[in-house]
């Protein structure tokens, strides 16, 4: 049997960039964001590695539910998940918590009869224009959950900020400025930094006459968690985080091909010498972009190997030339500490975010 293309998950990586939270938000609980798989890390092995967040987020009920039958026994909140009364039931019973961001799931708690009471994250849109109650809404919006049997008096206020990754814009300034404004002197928890928030900008994270709370301030840390920068013009290295997955294939076979051979479909790599081509058992359909046909390199044997040709759905094909000691079923680094996330998204024109969660489902995840 052929083996799989395998995403080795470091629990000590995860840790430290946990850590590093910590260091760069001081006194805030973490809602560590496992959405998407953990970013597709793996959303169980995750949680387990994050022991030390205060909390986990997801963006699904279902999500939810295997965290907690996985024995997760940490709160859970579901950030974005329709709310509905059979989703509300759900949260009762496993005991999830829940942002709310529109009318209609404020009705269906206005509705819902006596219980469990469930805790409400209760979303203000401060200029990212996608979810949230308008600021004109929000304390009659407060009044009405305030007066539900099923929500639970210790309301969260949070925001979700649109371009924190873009130090240069006054944008970040001027949504914390509008949230500060809309919840006044709020008596009770807050939630404002993902995780550019947290390492571009201190008044997302820190006491001050902005935003004025006498509760915690809740912070989201999602792909910094992972090791990846927020930032264009910053390395995971500059920001002091470490990469948690190595992403690997094995080579599945090596041929020798002349000068002036073509590899790949549409025959767009040509050789200039003679040359070893190593087929690598991962392509597309692993996650491995076709964005990066013979722009990327990987690493075999310690060493840089270019891609050649057109990345295939279930191979790619490297120039092992240089590497003369590589051969059948040796490993190779598609992205982890050389290349990085990064790195990689850059030459595809993508983010870190698409390439992570596309990581496939055959792709097995080793937590090591």
């Amino acid at each position: 049997m052929a083996p799989a293309a395998v995403a080795k998950i470091r629990s000590t990586a995860l840790q430290h960039n946990l850590q590093r939270v910590h260091e760069r938000a001081p006194g805030c609980p973490v809602l560590a964001v496992v959405k998407a798989n953990a970013y597709g890390h793996g959303l169980v092995g995750t949680a387990r590695a994050l022991d030390m967040a205060d909390a986990f987020g997801v963006a699904r009920f279902a999500a939810a539910q295997a965290l907690r039958r996985a024995g997760i026994d940490k709160d859970i909140v579901v950030l974005s998940g329709l709310l509905d009364a059979e989703s509300l039931a759900l949260a009762r019973d496993i005991d999830l918590q829940v942002v709310v961001h529109d009318e209609a799931q404020v009705a269906t708690l206005a509705g819902a009869g006596a219980g469990r009471r469930v805790r409400v994250w209760l979303k203000i849109d401060s200029g990212m224009g996608r979810l949230g109650i308008a600021a004109a809404q929000v304390a009659p919006t407060i009044e009405r959950l305030h007066e539900s049997h099923a929500v639970a008096p210790d309301l969260c206020l949070m925001t979700h900020l649109s371009c924190a990754d873009e130090t240069r814009r006054n944008i970040t300034q001027e949504q914390l400025r509008r949230f500060g404004e809309t919840i006044g002197a709020w008596d009770g928890d807050i939630s404002m930094a993902n995780s550019a928030g947290i390492l571009g900008w201190p008044a997302a994270v820190d006491p001050g006459p902005v935003v004025r709370y006498s509760g915690r301030n809740w912070v989201r840390p999602g792909l910094m968690l992972y090791g990846v920068s927020p930032f264009s013009d910053r390395s995971s290295r500059d920001c002091g985080l470490e990469p948690a997955m190595s992403f690997e294939g094995r080579i599945m076979a090596v041929r020798s091909i002349r000068r002036g051979d073509t590899v790949g479909y549409g025959a767009l790599w040509q050789a200039r010498r003679d040359s070893r081509i190593g087929v690598v058992n991962v392509g597309y359909a692993d996650g491995y972009p076709w964005r990066l046909s013979n722009r990327a390199t990987v690493r075999v044997a310690a060493r840089a190997a270019p891609v050649v040709g057109r990345v295939s759905m279930d191979m790619i094909s490297v120039d092992l030339t240089d590497v003369p000691q590589a051969g059948p079923g040796d490993a190779v680094v598609l992205w982890g500490q050389d290349p990085t996330v990064g790195e990689l998204a850059g030459l595809a024109g993508m983010s870190p975010y698409e390439l992570l969660t596309g990581v496939g489902t055959r792709v097995i995840r080793q937590n090591t």
